[in-house]
C-alpha cells in the first residue's frame, strides 16, 4: 500500500467516527424534540455542522475508493454504513483491521514469509 492510500484511509478513518456521533446526537435530539420537549429545537445548530461531516465523509470515501480499488459492492457497502446511525463506527472498525492487515502483510513480505 502506498502512502497516499494510507492517508486516503486514515482520513476517511478519521471523519467516520465524529460523523456517526453526529449522526446518532441529531436524531436523538428529534426524537427528544417531537417526544418530550417540543420546544427543543438543535436541529439549526447540529444539522449543518452533521451536513458538513458527511459531506467531508463522502468525499474522502470516494478517495479512498478511487486509491484502493474497492469493489463496487465493498465500496458501497461502506458508504451505506454512513447512512446508518452509528455506521462510522462500523467502518472506522473495518478500515482499522485491513490497514492492520497491510502492515501484517507488508512486514511478511520484507521477511520472505510465504503463505502456505
Amino acid at each position: 500500500m502506498d502512502l497516499k492510500t494510507a492517508s486516503a484511509i486514515r482520513r476517511l478513518r478519521l471523519i467516520s467516527v465524529p460523523e456517526g456521533i453526529s449522526w446518532i446526537v441529531l436524531a436523538v435530539c428529534t426524537i427528544i424534540k417531537y417526544s418530550v420537549a417540543p420546544g427543543f429545537n438543535v436541529a439549526p445548530v447540529l444539522g449543518p455542522i452533521h451536513g458538513v461531516l458527511f459531506v467531508l465523509y463522502l468525499v474522502f470515501w470516494a478517495d479512498a475508493w478511487n486509491r484502493t480499488k474497492w469493489s463496487v459492492g465493498k465500496g458501497a457497502l461502506y458508504c451505506a454504513y454512513s447512512i446508518i446511525p452509528g455506521g462510522g463506527f462500523i467502518i472506522e472498525r473495518k478500515l482499522r483491521r485491513e490497514a492492520e492487515d497491510a502492515v501484517i502483510a507488508s512486514r511478511a513480505r520484507k521477511e520472505g514469509v510465504v503463505n502456505a
